[in-house]
């Protein structure tokens, strides 16, 4: 989930030996970056993009050949990042969950094809067709017509359990066509997770994923839950420069997605994973899971994209489940990325090389975690050198520079003291929204605050900048700073408009005043 800006810088070109004329040996090549070059390359880009700590992990023929942490644990104490630190993953948790599904399907437990109700009879989308049609298949796609990460802003981070928010699924209105439009989705995840015991006979998906994968991989510290994650020991804490300076962020709680978004792990676990996808579902020699489970999760459903890349090479990108797959350099590549608040982690493997990547960080206003990921992948592919940190901040000056310079005006509009169009009581009230449900706005003093019924420690607070509009700011610094407007019709406040994060969520929510 989420959506960071860009990221950091490389050390000059002068720093790596490599050029377009240096490709006959790209995986000699490749090593020698990571045993040479890797350390200052990570050390320059955490101090350019602002970037607390970071690990990374590479795996090549069989063999684990870096895994490494840089920078530290939290801002301000000395603990440093290294192999066994711990990250919130989040959608990195997709593949598992695919994996699940499709290990199910080895087993004749389930079909994909199947009609999804016949685990879920209560589970509906919006349109009576499109509920009718759904498949297991469907829920793994990203393809109901529903834009990307609708319906989240809801979902993510609240108190509502599962059945609850699949419950919620239905009021979503679809922008798209069902199986068309490509529309990131993480309610669809949890719905396949909740299929899991509907076809077990009752094994949830977090067993599933613990005694079927995690528990022999031997990846030993990854847990299924981001449950009391904060008291972890040696676990990276989470910050954001998305609206301002670096900021500390909570940790996100978000065991109700699980099967989305709530694996907790570090690179050491994460080089056996990839071991694991890079051995046709042999690890240490043994069989864990048939090659038929892990190449069924890599046939595209949905696809992502088919124009090629100004910038990489690359051409097509489809989904299947789980995790993306693209052209890369003549190989085909396989990744996800993962954002939870304060977290941004990528995992990429590249059977063909027997290549495998994974980059954890914990700063999530930034494009770096992408730009080392790519970095690795054109040194061992061969690809002429360009410096893919540097490029992609380029990319991120001009987004942040537009974030920035939207707080500051909003800023100074606060900053005349307006008076308010009319007494803040009168804006006062509970509201509500079809998908989310209630908020209530409250008189403080020269503000308004807002309470969010489903997210019981987030508030955002209203300053008056003029007309019936107030400057929304979050308790929680990774939502963001916004314009919220009142709607008022004949001197009646009817409506109120919130706005977050659009990593958590692109469009506004209006809710209607009781």
């Amino acid at each position: 989930m989420r959506a960071p800006l860009f990221l950091m810088a490389l050390a000059s070109a002068a720093a790596f030996s490599f050029s377009a004329h240096a490709q006959t040996a790209p995986a000699a090549t490749g090593n020698a970056f990571v045993r040479d070059s890797l350390a200052r390359y990570v050390q320059r880009g955490l101090k350019l993009w602002n970037i607390p700590g970071l690990a990374v992990v590479v795996v090549k023929d069989g063999k684990v050949v870096a895994s490494d942490g840089f920078g530290v644990r939290a801002v301000g104490k000395p603990e440093p990042v290294d192999a066994n630190t711990l990250f919130l993953i989040a959608s990195n948790s997709k593949l598992f969950t695919g994996t699940a599904i499709s290990q199910l399907v080895e087993e004749k437990k389930l079909k994909l094809d199947d009609p999804a109700r016949k685990y879920l009879p209560d589970f509906r989308l919006y349109d009576s067709t499109s509920t009718r049609l759904l498949t297991v298949r469907d829920l793994l796609s990203h393809h109901f017509g529903t834009k990307t990460f609708q319906g989240d802003f809801t979902f993510w981070d609240s108190n509502l359990n599962r059945a609850e928010i699949l419950q919620k699924v239905r009021f979503l209105k679809p922008t798209g066509l069902f199986r068309q439009q490509y529309g990131y989705s993480n309610y669809g995840f949890l719905a396949a997770g909740e299929v899991i015991p509907a076809a077990t006979g009752g094994t949830t998906w977090q067993d599933f994923v613990q005694q079927r994968i995690l528990t022999p991989l031997g990846m030993s510290s990854t847990s299924p839950s981001t449950a009391g994650a904060s008291q972890r020991a040696n676990i990276a804490l989470p910050y954001t420069t998305a609206f301002g300076p670096l900021t500390r962020v909570p940790f996100d709680e978000v065991d109700n997605f699980g099967p989305a978004a709530s694996l907790v792990s570090n690179v050491n676990d994460l080089g056996h994973w990839l071991r694991f996808q890079l051995d046709s579902g042999k690890y240490n020699g043994q069989r864990i899971m048939p090659w038929a489970t892990l190449r069924r999760t890599r046939e595209g459903n949905s696809l992502v994209g088919s124009t090629k890349s100004p910038i990489y090479p690359s051409h097509f990108r489809t989904y299947g489940l789980g995790v993306y797959s693209a052209d890369y350099n003549g190989r085909q590549i396989y990744w996800h990325t993962g954002g939870a608040n304060g977290f941004v982690t990528n995992v990429c493997f590249v059977p063909e090389e027997g290549l495998g990547i994974a980059v954890l960080t914990n700063q999530d206003n930034q494009s770096f975690f992408e730009a080392l990921r790519y970095q690795l992948l054109d040194t061992y592919l061969g690809m002429p050198y360009v410096d893919r940190s540097r490029q992609l901040y380029g990319f991120a000056k001009a987004g942040n520079a537009e974030t920035a310079k939207n707080v500051a005006d909003l800023a100074a509009r606060v900053a005349k003291k307006s008076k308010p169009a009319r007494p803040l009581k009168d804006y006062a009230g509970t509201y509500t929204h079809p998908v989310y449900g209630t908020i209530t706005v409250e008189p403080r003093g020269k503000q308004l605050l807002v309470r969010f019924s489903h997210h019981p420690t987030l508030t955002t607070t209203l300053d008056y900048m003029d007309g019936d509009t107030f400057r929304s700011t979050f308790s929680n610094a990774a939502y963001g700073i916004f314009p919220a407007p009142f709607t008022v019709e004949s001197g009646q406040v009817k409506a109120l408009e919130i706005r977050v994060n659009d990593g958590l969520e692109q469009d506004p929510y209006v809710f209607t005043k009781n």
